[in-house]
């Protein structure tokens, strides 16, 4: 079935939010702190504060900052900002992204990009990009955050496209993978940890490089 429109996450799929987040909190915490346990950890401690009820994704960002400081003993005073969500127009795409974006955009295919965080900070890293996706969608449009359905189904109201036609991407089973396929999209996994597959992506990629050869494919089946 044809590919009109491939939609994205954004942190973790076209931007390495793992790194801008212990980029910003490792200078607070011992130098002997593990990268790699720190982003699980300020993962796990989002998703269970986002569970909680929407706000603002930089209220999200800090609050979250906070508590996963103080479980480390490393709190920072009420009074001073939280580094997070200062940092964020800081965090970089992953290598591959710019030309993986041109490449589908090349091919003729419409880009959107739908994400749990505010408009203004979206906005930030859009500009990193080297494309400007023909539509965006925020968890500050739906008052959700995914895995809840309300990305997908203002994306489908917005553009007029259907579940069909439209592949989406993701590096979130969670987040992604799961509710976008209950949806009827097809799903691409961008696996860049080696995970162990709790869902059925359509494909599974270690990264963007092969992504719009992948999309060509998809779109002649």
């Amino acid at each position: 079935m044809p590919v009109e429109w491939v939609t994205f996450d954004c942190y973790g799929t076209l931007i390495d939010w793992e790194r801008g987040i212990t980029d910003a909190l490792l200078p607070l915490l011992p130098p002997e702190t593990d990268r790699r346990a720190l982003a699980e950890w300020y993962i796990a401690m989002e998703a269970e504060f986002e569970a909680e009820g929407y706000h603002l994704y930089k209220d999200v960002l800090d609050r979250v900052g906070r508590r996963v400081l103080h479980s480390l003993d490393a709190s920072i005073p009420e009074d001073k900002a939280s580094p997070l969500p200062a940092s964020l127009g800081e965090w970089r795409p992953f290598p591959e992204v710019r030309t993986a974006l041109r490449a589908l955009v090349d091919q003729g295919r419409s880009i959107a990009i739908l994400s749990n965080v505010d408009r203004d900070l979206l906005e930030l890293s859009i500009g990193r990009l080297g494309i400007r996706p023909d539509l965006a969608i925020t968890a500050e449009d739906c008052h959700s955050y995914k895995p809840a359905p309300g990305h997908w189904r203002r994306f489908l109201e917005r553009s007029g496209a259907s579940a069909g036609r439209t592949v989406h991407v993701g590096a979130s089973q969670y987040h992604d993978m799961r509710p976008a396929a209950a949806l009827g999209f097809r799903t691409v996994f961008i696996d860049r940890h080696g995970e162990t597959l709790e869902t059925a992506p359509t494909r599974v990629l270690p990264d963007l490089g092969t992504l719009p050869e992948v999309v060509a494919e998809l779109a002649a089946s």
